[in-house]
């Protein structure tokens, strides 16, 4: 017996030096604030950020062959006399000693439309990926929801626990100047202690469950190390709707997944597109004009032209209409991944509505269940001083009184998760 005293009074002891030290250094946090943490602080956030700036990036090297091409030359050479170039072409120019300088420009003036297309494809595509902000932006805001209450409910469990030891230490110490006394027996002196010891072990393991809730918020807000907050009260939400189809209508409304995934259809249909207009024609224009101060005889000190190319595919072994099928077959895909995640979607609603529901009941039902095991513990406490029951009673009734106090304690934070995962599935949660 004086072994489970002395763990009790370490325990309390670390308990107390623990909670000591923590005051001096834990961060006062609100819900509100521990959000507003994540959005700038968490890296799933910043690399959506990043993978979206550079979706914009490709939207103007798409756009970009809209615009001339512009580059500069410079050019020397020096040739044996009357060389001309006799093997690899089928031309033969002769070369001239010279050294010049100039500018060349070179303009699309049609592809029929291909470039339009890419260009429509690589903007849907970074609209894609700013949705794709949005559903991190969410994801983490769940996940700090989710931790945030999740340490609340362990607090209020742990603050059981520790009002169960303290009552488990009297009702032993109790027993045991009872047993000395000739009053009780040994027997009620043993089951006093298991339950003091069942008691400790459940502080041991809510103390554990803390910390660990401590490093699910710490991870939720972006850090790399483990943090402990002073947590402020949320008020209880309101009591969710009692219809789930308008919620499933705003959720394949809003949710950026199924936005992201719209903009991802319309990308590879406007690619599949522009792979077919690769067998258009292209028309384009070139002007080039420069220099040359240093040259022989025949060629002149300066020179200046301009043409325009058509290019019209005719044969090139079946790639176009490959890179066509290829284009249209992903297309499918991704048409076929947005049905997807629409019946997902529909299901996760319904699964977090009936969730947000039943959690919500048991409010009510927990305060009745705490409410009745106080009662009974009462009398069961009375029955075993009279002398009318034995120590298994009485040790029954705390059992039942420790499971209520912890459901009722618990409920309250289980039912707000539930809510912000309710609001995460409807696309409420931004």
């Amino acid at each position: 017996m004086k072994m489970h005293h002395h763990l009790f009074i370490c325990f309390s002891l670390i308990a107390l030096v623990s909670t000591s030290a923590s005051a001096q250094t834990d961060q006062n946090l609100t819900l509100s604030d521990a959000e507003k943490i994540a959005i700038q602080n968490h890296p799933k956030i910043q690399a959506a950020m990043y993978s979206a700036t550079a979706a914009e990036a490709q939207v103007t090297q798409a756009r970009s062959a809209y615009y001339p091409m512009a580059y500069g030359s410079l050019t020397g050479v020096e040739a044996e006399s009357n060389s001309r170039v006799a093997a690899g072409g089928l031309n033969n120019p002769i070369i001239y000693d010279r050294y010049a300088n100039g500018v060349t420009v070179n303009q699309l003036i049609t592809d029929f439309g291909r470039t339009h297309q890419l260009v429509k494809s690589s903007n849907f595509h970074a609209q894609a990926q700013q949705a794709n902000v949005v559903t991190s932006r969410a994801d983490v805001l769940l996940q700090v929801d989710q931790a945030y209450f999740s340490v609340l409910k362990a607090q209020a469990v742990l603050t059981v626990a520790e009002q169960t030891v303290n009552e488990r230490q009297l009702v032993a110490d109790q027993v045991r100047v009872l047993e000395k006394n000739k009053i009780k027996s040994g027997l009620d002196v043993s089951f006093a202690n298991v339950g003091l010891a069942q008691a400790q072990l459940l502080l041991i393991q809510a103390q554990n469950d803390l910390q660990a809730s401590f490093a699910e918020l710490s991870t939720a807000l972006g850090y790399s190390d483990q943090r402990t907050f002073q947590l402020s009260e949320e008020p209880l939400p309101p009591a969710p709707p009692s219809d789930v189809t308008g919620l499933i209508q705003q959720a394949l409304k809003d949710r950026p997944e199924l936005v992201s995934q719209r903009f991802e259809v319309n990308s590879a249909q406007s690619y599949t597109t522009a792979e077919r207009d690769l067998w258009f024609p292209t028309i384009s224009a070139v002007a080039t004009a420069g220099l040359v101060p240093v040259a022989q005889e025949p060629l002149a000190p300066r020179y200046a032209a301009a043409g325009f190319n058509v290019n019209i595919p005719l044969f090139n072994g079946f790639l176009y209409s490959s890179l066509r099928d290829e284009a249209n077959s992903r297309a499918r895909v991704q048409e076929q991944h947005l049905r997807d995640l629409q019946n997902r979607i529909v299901r996760d609603v319904g699964r977090a509505w009936l969730g947000a529901k039943s959690a919500y009941q048991r409010l009510a039902v927990t305060d009745q269940l705490l409410k009745e095991a106080n009662g009974a513990l009462d009398l069961a406490q009375s029955r075993y001083n009279l002398g009318l029951s034995s120590i298994v009673e009485l040790s029954q009734a705390q059992l039942n009184q420790t499971q209520a106090q912890i459901e009722q304690a618990s409920a309250k934070y289980d039912y707000a998760i539930q809510i912000s995962v309710l609001n995460y599935q409807f696309g409420n949660l931004n």
